[in-house]
């Protein structure tokens, strides 16, 4: 049975050799992310969202940074070569797997717009393994002018309303987040945090925190069972 969920961004800003000219302005990110990573026991199974259909990575597995701009390499496990097609949110469970020494089982994928029954039935799916669940999944992109999007005064509701959602371990309220208003502010993250309300509780948050560093929202929690 799954007794912890950690909540975390997957952002290339987390990894301090990619933004050599802002680690100390992403510090406070990534501390964080790190910090809760820390405290998922293994193995982990990864949920994060992908740009296509659903799909599965296990080790042993290697990638590389390079399309983010370093030649980085991280693992999953094993010793193969680095693939240069690892999709970033594999890279960044990789890179958060080698910091925190645990064992990864494997990282699914699920498509942005996963309905939200589809997220509930695959968390449900997943209620019974032994591992730690970690769930990765950035908020809105339209923070403000320094934004990748444009601005969107709606930006700062939506990621207060999860965050909110998030420290009390609301999974009805998550369940509610709305999938077209989540894409039009580029909240890729909200199926993933669906797949963890899918997963049933009692749940409890034990801590939880907001960033929003060059205008992209980034939640940090740590979900436990009471």
């Amino acid at each position: 049975m799954i007794t912890r969920a950690v909540v975390v961004p997957h952002p290339p800003l987390l990894v301090p050799e990619l933004v050599v000219g802002a680690a100390l302005e992403t510090e406070p990110v990534r501390a964080a992310t790190l910090a809760a990573a820390g405290k998922l026991p293994g193995p982990w199974v990864a949920v994060a969202v992908g740009d296509g259909d659903r799909a599965t990575y296990v080790p042993p597995l290697s990638g590389t940074f390079l399309g983010y701009g370093v030649d980085l390499p991280v693992s999953l496990g094993g010793d193969l070569p680095p693939d240069a097609d690892v999709p970033l949110p594999v890279l960044v469970t990789a890179w958060l797997r080698e910091r925190c020494a645990v064992e990864v089982s494997r990282v699914e994928l699920v498509p942005r717009d996963l309905p939200a029954s589809d997220c509930v039935s695959f968390g449900q799916q997943l209620a019974e393994e032994d591992c730690g669940l970690l769930v990765l999944g950035d908020g809105s992109t339209r923070h403000g002018p320094r934004s990748p999007g444009s601005d969107d005064e709606r930006s700062g509701p939506f990621d207060s309303l999860v965050h909110t959602l998030l420290a009390t371990a609301d999974v009805d309220g998550l369940l509610g987040l709305d999938l077209e208003l989540a894409r039009e502010l580029g909240a890729q993250g909200r199926a993933a945090w669906q797949v963890l309300a899918g997963v049933p509780g009692p749940w409890r948050c034990s801590g939880a925190e907001f960033f929003a560093p060059f205008g992209v929202g980034y939640h940090v929690a740590v979900w436990e069972r009471p």
